[in-house]
């Protein structure tokens, strides 16, 4: 699965100002442009082509990123299901290659009852109208895998995180202005990192080179996002069999919900010296919890 080399951030003319004064300088923002997603599938000569998704990305790691997204949406099932991916070169002012192809396997028929309702995510939403906690559980491969395992994680280990995603995730550091996906083992350890304007196109891109890596499910690592924790990143961290999500901003409510459902052990505002546990606290060793 090759990649083709990006530009993420650009360098743009700015005027900035000090008190009342204004002047002409740059700053590096991450780019933002869409990608259209297709897959092909059906018996040979009989092959059908069809356009799954537009999603406002950070170009860079699209293949993954396409290969993410149709797993966590329970298109597919599995990598075996993928024959290739590629991008498609289309003719456009810009010449930029914006569309991704995914083509299955001649015996594989994808699950498109979600895709049915017509996906269109921007960078701040990707779940724009999925029915409800159940339908998730109907398409994902993993469910109740998390409560079946039975793990201890010290506080030590997470408050280590988020220094090592600070360090790791170049292009927020550039730009301020990208989120961040992180895996680590439970041990501490930076597995995998991946970036994004989006919050869930980062985690697609975690989970898709995840896929593509053999690796799923996630049940024995740690999942860390940068921002806030919504529904639609637990969403997507469930279907990757992930038992451990840890955040740096706060929770939704209906994200609590998921993870409680999924037996998740969900962490939000987590910092250098404390967090607070919204899920399953009982998978984490923290004396506190277990006095009296």
């Amino acid at each position: 699965m090759k990649d083709i080399p990006w530009v993420s951030i650009k360098r743009l003319p700015v005027n900035k100002v000090s008190g009342f004064i204004a002047s002409p300088s740059s700053d590096l923002l991450s780019v933002e442009e869409p990608l259209e997603i297709r897959i092909v599938y059906g018996p040979e000569g009989n092959r059908t082509e069809k356009n799954i998704s537009i999603t406002m990305r950070t170009p860079g790691n699209d293949l993954e990123l396409a290969l993410g997204f149709l797993f966590t949406e329970g298109i597919i099932s599995s990598h075996a299901a993928v024959k290739a991916i590629a991008h498609v070169p289309i003719t456009c002012e810009l010449q930029k290659e914006n569309v991704v192809r995914v083509e299955l396997i001649e015996s594989f028929i994808p699950n498109l009852s979600q895709s049915d309702r017509n996906f269109y995510t921007t960078s701040s939403c990707g779940v724009c109208g999925k029915g409800s906690i159940q339908s998730i559980r109907t398409v994902s491969v993993y469910t109740n895998l998390a409560r079946q395992q039975q793990i201890r994680l010290s506080a030590g280990v997470f408050y280590s995180l988020p220094e090592q995603l600070r360090l790791a995730q170049s292009n927020f550091e550039a730009t301020g202005g990208i989120h961040a996906s992180a895996l680590f083992t439970r041990e501490g350890e930076l597995v995998l990192l991946r970036e994004d304007v989006g919050r869930h196109n980062a985690l697609d891109k975690l989970i898709g080179s995840a896929l593509g890596k053999n690796m799923l499910p996630l049940n024995t690592y740690i999942l860390l996002l940068s921002g806030r924790a919504s529904f639609e990143l637990i969403q997507k961290a469930a279907m990757a069999g992930i038992s451990v999500v840890a955040a740096i901003g706060a929770p939704s409510t209906l994200a609590v919900e998921l993870a409680n459902e999924f037996g998740i052990t969900l962490l939000g505002f987590l910092k250098k010296d404390r967090f607070n546990i919204y899920s399953h606290q009982d998978q984490l060793l923290i004396p506190a919890l277990h006095e009296n």
